[in-house]
């Protein structure tokens, strides 16, 4: 018997995420698959970190608020509504990228990702999508940036600009 198709989706909760889980939804349905919606999280200051300054109790809120994270990311996505397919979220401990790809690598699996994040976590270690598709061994689906997400980003931007020139006292 064949195995069904798998769609591995990265969940952070962001838009961007959760236009992605709706699309790897989409394509399960289409496909009769079934979906892993993955969240990765690291202790606070990376595994480095963690060995150098074990705090137990600390590793356990993160965990926690991680999984909590992804609960609300999927509850938010749907309203509570089923998806419609089979749908398993789970927490990972890792870095994302090498935990979404130890998750797609079955044959047949697809990897659905949403637009990077923040331009800080960008510039710190460079675009989970763009990393992900120079090493993924099965199909990624990158989703572009949901429009609401551009519009909001957009009224931030110019906020923030707006209260810049304010302090330096331009009037451009």
């Amino acid at each position: 018997m064949a195995e069904r198709t798998r769609v591995v989706v990265g969940v952070s909760g962001s838009l961007g995420s959760l236009a992605a889980l709706h699309r790897a939804v989409a394509e399960a349905r289409r496909s009769g698959g079934q979906v892993l919606a993955l969240h990765a999280w690291e202790p606070p200051g990376g595994e480095f970190g963690h060995r150098r300054s074990p705090c137990p109790p600390l590793l356990s809120a993160v965990r926690e608020a991680a999984t909590e994270r992804l609960a609300a990311a999927v509850e938010q996505a749907f309203g509570g509504a089923r998806p419609g397919v089979d749908l398993t979220a789970r927490t990972v401990r890792g870095e994302t990228v090498a935990a979404l790809l130890a998750a797609a690598d079955r044959p047949g699996d697809l990897l659905v990702l949403g637009p990077s994040g923040s331009w800080l976590r960008r510039g710190l270690r460079g675009p989970v999508g763009a990393r992900c598709l120079r090493r993924a061994s099965c199909p990624v689906l990158v989703v572009p940036r949901p429009e609401l997400a551009s519009a909001l980003g957009g009224l931030t931007t110019r906020r923030v600009d707006a209260e810049l020139r304010e302090l330096v006292g331009g009037r451009g």
